[in-house]
């Protein structure tokens, strides 16, 4: 796992979070904005599962479970696909904050696979 790209990745998903919460409190239904940036955060993501596969290939494996990080990392990839499915299927200002709270998770859960990437001790 790179560093700079996961803290990008937390930046970009709290950023992300934080609209689409401050949209969805105002009243805005889901639109090309909020789906756009989850969208962003779900690319990321998928950039993420490439170098995590690659990583430990070039010498930078991780040095706590393994099995931990990837049950983050898949759950993770899959949390911004079903909040837009919620958000297609049931176009209200709620959803939008659906879409918010997910991308604020997905913040959540980077951070920590960065954690058990480097942190621990093996």
């Amino acid at each position: 796992m790179i560093d700079w790209f996961a803290y990008l990745q937390v930046g970009v998903a709290t950023a992300a979070g934080l609209l689409c919460v401050v949209l969805g409190l105002v009243g805005r239904a889901p639109s090309d904005l909020t789906m756009g940036a989850l969208a962003l955060v779900e690319v990321l993501l998928v950039a993420q599962v490439v170098v995590a596969i690659a990583a430990p290939a070039f010498g930078n494996a991780p040095t706590g479970d393994p099995l931990e990080f990837w049950t983050y990392l898949v759950s993770a990839v899959l949390l911004p696909v079903g909040a837009g499915f919620w958000a297609l299927l049931e176009r209200s200002r709620w959803s939008t904050v659906v879409l918010g709270v997910a991308a604020l998770a997905v913040a959540v859960m980077v951070y920590r696979m960065l954690q058990i990437w480097t942190v621990q001790q093996a």
